[in-house]
Formats: C-alpha cells, structure tokens, sequence
C-alpha cells in the first residue's frame, strides 16, 4: 500500500490499522487525524482516549480488537473525506475485512456507517444491528462527536455496553438468518 503512488493524501502517514488479527470485532473509524498521522497509529488522540475507556468499561482490551479506517491517510486540515478519496482506499479497507473475516463491524460516524449502509442516517440508525455481506454491522457515533456533546456521549456509552451481547449473539444470528441484501431493516437483538 505504501508502494500505491496512485493513493490520494500521499502527503501524510500510511495508518493501516492494528489489533488482534483474530479479534471477532472490527471498530471502523472515518480517517486519521492529527495525532494517529504522528503517531501512525489510529485513535491515538482524544477520540482515541474516549474508545479506550469505553472499551475497558465493558471488559475488552484494545489489543483483543482490530480497529482501522475506511481512509488510510489524513485529509489536510482534519476535513472529512471525499468521496474519491473513500472510493480510492476502498480496495484496501475490503481486503483487511477479508482477510480478518470479523463477525462484527462497528463503524465510528457516519462516513464509516454509509460504507456499509450507503442509505443509512446515524441520527435514525446509530444503536442499530444490520446484517450485510453475512457480517454484523452496529455503526455508532464517533468518539469525537461524542467528546462535543454529552447527550451523544450518554448514548454511545450505553449503546458501546450492548456490543458484548451482540458479539455473543452474532454466530447464531448470522446462522439463522440469512440475508436480505436489499433490506436496510435492522436485525434487533
């Protein structure tokens, strides 16, 4: 990927991604910030911190995850991505999904969301469980957003201590139901 001079954003730092490789879970954020494009490593800063903590409240370790972004590397100025951008780096985000098989995928924000759920709305679907591409997706809010307001913050921490039970649920689900590949109707758990 590093050798892909036809990448967007070439500019700043590669952040792939890291985590257990055997982790059932995925976290998708949208794209490197200040901090994960020093460091090379993402959710690094206060976001980062937010995702820690959360992940400890409900007795999991970053290391025992997988967590990355749809876009490898920073937009100037913390912008969000374009849509050439999401569409250049799509390849890779596919293969590390691929590779990984996770169950579960848990994408941050609503860039994240809409790479699976192109028609997905995170006020109306944040807290949600779909099924697509015989995977579990639970999009919720970004960190970040949820270090701007405590009503968001209120919301992604008691949707973040209902992913235990949708990881320990996901086999049977998956097994049970196949798919609706033009359903956007959440499978509740």
């Amino acid at each position: 990927m590093e050798a892909d001079t036809s990448l967007p954003l070439r500019e700043a730092r590669l952040v792939f991604g890291e985590g257990s490789v055997e982790s059932k879970v995925m976290f998708i954020g949208e794209a490197p910030g200040f901090h994960e494009d020093r460091l090379g490593r993402p959710f690094v800063g206060q976001a980062g911190q937010l995702l820690n903590q959360l992940l400890r409240e409900i007795g999991w370790k970053r290391e025992d995850v997988y967590i990355t972004n749809i876009v490898k590397r920073r937009p100037p100025g913390n912008r969000d991505p374009l849509p050439e951008e999401i569409a250049r780096y799509r390849g890779y985000l596919d293969r590390q999904i691929a590779v990984l098989s996770p169950k579960v995928i848990v994408p941050l924000g609503r860039f994240a969301m809409n790479y699976f759920l192109p028609e997905g709305k995170m006020s109306r679907d944040h807290g949600k469980v779909f099924r697509v591409g015989g995977r579990i997706i639970a999009p919720l809010y970004h960190p970040a957003a949820a270090l701007r307001s405590s009503k968001i913050l209120a919301v992604l921490r008691e949707e973040f201590h209902r992913l235990p039970e949708v990881v320990r649920r996901a086999d049977s689900v998956l097994a049970a139901h196949p798919e609706q590949p033009s359903s956007l109707q959440p499978q509740l758990f």
